[in-house]
């Protein structure tokens, strides 16, 4: 039977880390089939004393805390596939709220598609002290995570993404022959780097709505400030993923393509303008602009 390791790369999050922690001690599941993974990415903060707690008030949960001390989600991603002991390694973030049947119906997709070699889940944000805002429409959905394929099993194909980092699945072996996630990258760009490794050995690749999270959005992170910083960084490391596979020719594709963003979105402004939907119309162009700004301008922003 196959079992899963849970991974949670946390940094400097104490604020929300308790919480996501209760959300694990809630799972349906037997604990015999499931462990649980605390990488600290080097954190400052509480992280440590807050992993130790959890670890001694819940001694029928297999959990283990280990600190990585190279700085960047990717490094603590790949430090979860060193640690993880199972067949099935599941990631999730120190600011998602699993749903108390998540690891079982995990579990119960495995062994329903054992050919799979991941798996992504439904993301549903959770507004920290209000509701969406305004400017969010469903171009934005990556800014605060969300993801939401519809409500059947589907195998991921051209009209979709890739599963969102935290509520990403797959299986260990596979991750070791992909070669790991991109240390070189340290944000958002090494999920779509190993969607891409994993997809190039197995197409295998499904959402699952039923595997689905809470995943927490702070005031901050919808400040002005954080969604320059966000979308600069999104533009950035993905000209760092294709630099990384020495590709030049998609680094040009990949530059015509942010200009074609652009300047769709600059279209679809104007039809929320039209509709009485200025900000809406407005933060879409924004977040074009920077990613495109990242992607063009020296490196930006390290975590």
């Amino acid at each position: 039977m196959l079992k899963i390791s849970l991974v949670i790369c946390t940094y400097n999050r104490d604020k929300y880390l308790p919480k996501a922690l209760q959300s694990i001690k809630q799972q349906t599941i037997d604990n015999d089939l499931y462990e649980v993974i605390i990488v600290d990415n080097n954190s400052t903060d509480n992280t440590e004393a807050i992993a130790g707690q959890f670890i001694t008030d819940n001694p029928a949960i297999n959990c283990r805390y280990c600190f990585e001390r190279q700085k960047g989600l990717s490094f603590a991603r790949n430090r979860g596939i060193k640690e993880a002991l199972f067949d099935i390694v599941t990631y999730t973030d120190d600011d998602a709220l699993l749903t108390p049947e998540y690891l079982q119906c995990m579990s119960d997709f495995f062994k329903t598609y054992p050919e799979a070699a991941g798996v992504g889940g439904r993301v549903v944000p959770l507004y920290e002290d209000r509701k969406e805002p305004v400017w969010m429409s469903k171009y934005l959905n990556g800014f605060v995570g969300k993801v939401d394929y519809g409500n059947g099993i589907i195998m991921y194909n051209e009209d979709m993404k890739y599963p969102a980092g935290c509520n990403m699945t797959y299986k260990k072996d596979i991750l070791i022959k992909a070669g790991g996630f991109n240390n070189d990258l340290t944000f958002r760009s090494d999920d779509k780097y190993i969607f891409y490794k994993v997809k190039a050995l197995s197409t295998a690749i499904y959402y699952n709505p039923f595997t689905w999270l809470y995943h927490i959005v702070d005031d901050t992170r919808l400040q002005m400030t954080s969604f320059k910083k966000l979308y600069l960084k999104t533009g950035n490391e993905e000209k760092r993923r294709i630099i990384s596979e020495k590709n030049s020719i998609s680094l040009v594709s990949k530059f015509f393509g942010y200009c074609i963003k652009l300047a769709a979105s600059l279209l679809i402004f104007f039809k929320f303008l039209i509709t009485g939907h200025y900000l809406k119309g407005k933060y879409l162009v924004l977040a074009q602009w920077y990613s495109l700004k990242g992607f063009v301008v020296k490196d930006v922003f390290v975590r």
